[in-house]
């Protein structure tokens, strides 16, 4: 097992929850200033409003439909260094009084800069040490290829135009060929017009012409993910049907888990984390492509562990036996190193 050459995994990424006051507050306790923050009401059917420092504050989209950008006066009004400013308005997403949040945290690098890497230009946020950049440019329609600065192969991909698209999804456990959509509980797709048939290499990631992830005359964003020992893992496990479920080695005490039925409909994106379950097992969930509040059903139980973690359910959404899933995955603790991970 090798070290890992991130000791502290909340440098890079932090859930932080937080409870609404009906105005405008901030909240702090991330650890980092965040460029790409996911909130969602975990109380109420509400919304997941996605922001990033590329786009800007007060720039949302929202990973349950297929809406273009909204620029608006509420959401996350300003990212801070140790957090973001909340501001509630009409719609009652962001932070209501008497409603509980959950953000997920992603620390990139800012607004970005010039990145000539491709056959587009691209403004790129990146952070080479957790693997992880935000990309944006302006889509042509044809086959190109875009730089996200990571100077590794993206494991994972989630893009989305910044007008209305639906959010396609690349895995490299899926394929070049194959595609997934974070809006719909679809199975994967096969379509060469997402990723032009041609995987991530360590410098560019090929998009096609569909209106995805390269619509000709609107401006596209990427969400690029690499693989670090010790902080992130992207792969794929096969359900058993069985509540004594797989175990799933990540080389770290996971913080935070999405998975995706890959092959069928039955499965929704389903997000656990270490925070609103401190304690195995997890059983809070939260699903990407939906609005609904969060879900506290014994058929959503994993168990966090040193290692990785374990399916504790038999539910088609995650441990259907002969399923497969598609996972992504972020550290609360590493394996190996000076604060090795302990199980809860």
């Amino acid at each position: 097992m090798a070290y890992t050459t991130i000791k502290k995994p909340t440098d890079y990424f932090n859930t932080k929850l937080y409870s609404g006051d009906g105005g405008t507050q901030s909240v702090t306790g991330v650890g980092f200033q965040p460029d790409f923050s996911w909130l969602k009401c975990r109380t109420t059917a509400y919304h997941h409003r996605l922001f990033n420092a590329v786009s800007g504050a007060g720039k949302n989209l929202i990973s349950d439909n297929t809406n273009a950008l909204q620029t608006i006066d509420e959401g996350i009004t300003a990212f801070n260094a140790d957090g973001f400013s909340v501001k509630q308005g009409s719609s009652l997403e962001y932070n209501a009084s008497g409603q509980t949040y959950v953000s997920w945290n992603w620390k990139a690098n800012g607004a970005g800069s010039l990145n000539e890497v491709g056959s587009i230009d691209s403004t790129v946020s990146v952070n080479t040490t957790s693997g992880f950049s935000i990309c944006k440019w302006s889509g042509s329609g044809a086959n190109a290829t875009i730089g996200h600065g990571l100077g590794v192969a993206p494991k994972m991909i989630i893009t989305k135009s910044l007008g209305s698209s639906a959010w396609a999804v690349y895995n490299e456990n899926l394929g070049n060929t194959n595609v997934l959509f974070l809006d719909t509980a679809a199975a994967t797709s096969a379509n060469i017009a997402y990723w032009n048939n041609t995987s991530p290499t360590s410098t560019v990631f090929s998009v096609g012409t569909d209106s995805a992830v390269n619509h000709s005359g609107n401006d596209m964003v990427a969400y690029c993910f690499a693989e670090k020992v010790g902080y992130s893992k992207f792969g794929q496990y096969t359900g058993n049907g069985n509540t004594d479920g797989p175990f799933v080695f990540t080389g770290f005490k996971p913080a935070y888990v999405l998975t995706k039925y890959s092959d069928s409909t039955s499965g929704w994106w389903q997000i656990l984390d270490n925070k609103r379950d401190p304690y195995n097992p997890d059983s809070h969930a939260l699903f990407a492509n939906v609005t609904d509040a969060e879900y506290n059903l014994s058929n959503y139980h994993t168990d966090d562990l040193s290692n990785g973690f374990k399916l504790r359910n038999a539910q088609a959404g995650g441990n259907t036996s002969g399923g497969t899933y598609i996972y992504m995955a972020f550290a609360s603790e590493p394996l190996v190193g000076d604060n090795p991970a302990t199980a809860r």
